[in-house]
């Protein structure tokens, strides 16, 4: 073993030790309500599948459609020869879908980010950024060089105190926050976030990427959620969740969008989303478009389980969405919850530091409209014996 290695073989014995080690298990199935992970069939409460539009036919053979029309890659980025006629036209359909004068669409929501951030903010500035937000925010702070002030977590009184303190100390201002977070699955309160951007002029931000597909009228998002169309600067979306593709998106200001088109890195140096991937994401635009059935069978079940999941004795949390955090403290117990879950036949990975705080550890679980009321009995029933086994209910 190398000497200039050692550092890390001993970090990840430490890991172990700790419980903090993450051992990635193996899916050889496509998504859906059930999955094969490591060889064995369990009940997948794990994706971000939230739609179960995944695995959905429709999207299959329109990716094998644009797949035998346009190839199997771009082969260039979007600002030299990779900008197909599809990439317009999904930007137009998700501009119109969103209820925004434009859009522009990146390779992941993460990539969407660190594309956004640095193209609006530089090192005269400041961003205004919640305590929780998504590393992809985090990472795309660091690389816009601005000064990052963080405000207490979706604590309208402390942002603005924060702005107070900050004052004449910028060129200028940036607001960003996630609209629903990830691991608790609490919303933002964006309509009090928006009067305190308009008191003070500053640019207002928001990364939907767990509230696209879930969250207003047919899945349109946090921003319809709270009806502030045309209020908020720049939302970013993530196209590999509730859409069941990848991808990511910026909509909002037609200009804000031509900056990204100039600015915006993944935009200018990584190559163009796969015209699989677009046909599959305008497909999942045309099913959102056509009804709300998903979403309204996503929330039916999401509220079905949470409330069973309270009758057993479990905290989940401060979670209004469906995303439901089962609450067990220290990394360990959460770890060993897991694999007992797996056992008992339900995929539910465990969630630890650093992706959430310590002595905050978790199961994450991701409730979809694929699933069927007895997908969701028989989960609740390996929660039960499994709470029961390890002390956590009585």
């Amino acid at each position: 073993m190398s000497e200039r290695l050692t550092w890390i073989h001993q970090e990840l014995d430490s890991l172990k030790e700790a419980g903090l080690y993450n051992r990635i298990r193996t899916l050889g199935s496509p998504q859906g309500a059930w999955l094969m992970v490591d060889g064995k069939r369990v009940l997948n409460f794990c994706s971000n599948n939230y739609l179960g539009l995944a695995n959905e036919p429709v999207l299959v053979k329109t990716a094998q459609e644009y797949t035998q029309k346009f190839g199997v890659g771009p082969a260039a980025v979007r600002s030299i020869a990779g900008t197909m006629d599809i990439h317009l036209e999904l930007e137009r359909r998700l501009a119109a879908f969103k209820g925004v004068e434009a859009a522009i669409t990146f390779q992941s929501g993460f990539t969407a980010n660190l594309a956004t951030l640095p193209a609006l903010v530089g090192k005269e500035d400041v961003i205004f950024s919640d305590e929780l937000n998504h590393a992809s925010i985090i990472d795309g702070s660091r690389l816009s060089g601005a000064r990052i002030a963080r405000y207490g977590h979706a604590d309208p009184a402390s942002l603005e105190k924060v702005i107070q303190e900050n004052a004449g100390s910028y060129r200028r201002g940036l607001i960003v926050t996630d609209g629903v977070f990830s691991m608790d699955g609490d919303i933002a309160p964006l309509d009090k976030i928006y009067e305190i951007a308009e008191k003070y002029d500053i640019l207002l931000m928001v990364d939907d990427a767990h509230g696209e597909g879930v969250l207003g009228t047919g899945g349109r998002g946090i921003v319809d959620h709270f009806h502030l169309h045309g209020k908020v600067d720049v939302e970013v979306g993530t196209l590999s969740k509730a859409f069941g593709v990848v991808g990511g998106v910026v909509a909002g200001s037609a200009v804000i969008v031509e900056w990204l088109r100039q600015r915006g890195r993944p935009f200018l140096f990584s190559s163009a989303v796969t015209p699989a991937d677009v046909g599959a994401c305008i497909a999942a635009v045309d099913i959102l478009e056509s009804s709300t059935e998903r979403v309204d069978r996503l929330w039916a079940n999401a509220r079905y389980f949470k409330e069973e999941m309270k009758k057993l004795g479990f905290d989940t949390g401060v979670s209004t969405t469906p995303i439901t955090p089962v609450m067990l403290g220290e990394a360990p117990l959460a770890q060993q919850f897991s694999r007992e879950l797996f056992e008992e036949g339900v995929f539910a990975m465990s969630i630890g530091f650093p992706t959430v705080p310590r002595g905050k550890a978790r199961i994450r679980v991701m409730i979809s409209a694929a699933h069927q009321k007895e997908d969701l009995d028989q989960g609740l029933a390996a929660f039960a014996k499994v709470g029961r086994k390890l002390g956590v209910i009585a």
